[in-house]
């Protein structure tokens, strides 16, 4: 790895626009909305059954998910809302250990440095008949196969771990713990990487290898080898002259 490539994480400013760039790009918040349209309410009425509050936490962000949850009018909503590390080390110490009906964890996973112990954690916080969310990218995804491809060969950063719902759903099998997932298809329009000089395209190359100012930093042959399986069938489709990489998403529902 060239001494010059260094990771996205290191750039702030950089890093929120390419991941503007990405969520213009792809269909990541649609593919979110059929789930909460389609899947979410029966999960929720099942959780609220009886129940005139439903004590929610959200993790990770995206706190206003269940909020905007159709068919929900009728039940109460307590919003806690607190980082994942935070939260966790002021409940231990305090030993306040609040049952919750419904925790969600919006793609953040990746920024968490032990999974199993966080995924332990707050499962033993889960009521009775409660729910836990878990959304992040999925294991048939293209980023699964960038990650175990390249993932040695890019900037490592502590902020950040490659993770996918095949890595996820083994860590939960191994704990014993119950869940469905379900997966739906996303998609991400890269064609702008593949045109020189493209601002877009270099953004979201960046942001598809957490490289800050991959396309004139990363090693030619690098470049040349990621930007050739960017348009290989495993990583992406070509539809009317798109290229659209696959950025299908799990949502994995585990049971108290």
């Amino acid at each position: 790895m060239a001494s010059s490539m260094r990771s996205l994480f290191s750039d702030h400013n950089r890093y929120v626009e390419s991941f503007r760039r990405f969520l213009n790009s792809s269909t990541e918040h649609q593919c979110m909305q059929e789930f909460m349209d389609k899947k979410l309410p029966g999960i929720i009425a099942r959780i609220g059954d009886r129940k005139s509050e439903i004590k929610i936490l959200s993790i990770g962000g995206g706190a206003e998910l269940v909020a905007k949850t159709s068919n929900l009018e009728n039940i109460k909503f307590a919003w806690h809302k607190e980082t994942s590390s935070e939260y966790q080390n002021r409940i231990i110490e305090k030993k306040e250990f609040q049952k919750w009906d419904f925790i969600h964890m919006i793609q953040m996973l990746y920024y968490v440095k032990d999974i199993p112990a966080t995924l332990k954690f707050f499962h033993s916080l889960l009521a009775t008949n409660a729910k836990m969310l878990i959304i992040l990218v999925s294991g048939i995804s293209g980023w699964d196969k960038l990650w175990k491809k390249y993932g040695s060969r890019l900037p490592q950063d502590d902020l950040c771990q490659y993770v996918t719902s095949s890595d996820l759903t083994q860590m939960l099998d191994k704990l014993g713990i119950k869940y469905e997932c379900y997966d739906l298809l996303s998609t991400m329009d890269i064609s702008d990487c593949f045109i020189d000089g493209n601002e877009n395209g270099e953004l979201l190359c960046d942001f598809l290898t957490e490289t800050c100012n991959f396309n004139t930093t990363a090693p030619p042959d690098l470049k040349a080898e990621i930007m050739k399986d960017l348009q290989e069938s495993e990583f992406s489709v070509k539809k009317e002259g798109k290229v659209l990489f696959n950025n299908s998403l799990s949502f994995i529902v585990v049971e108290a």
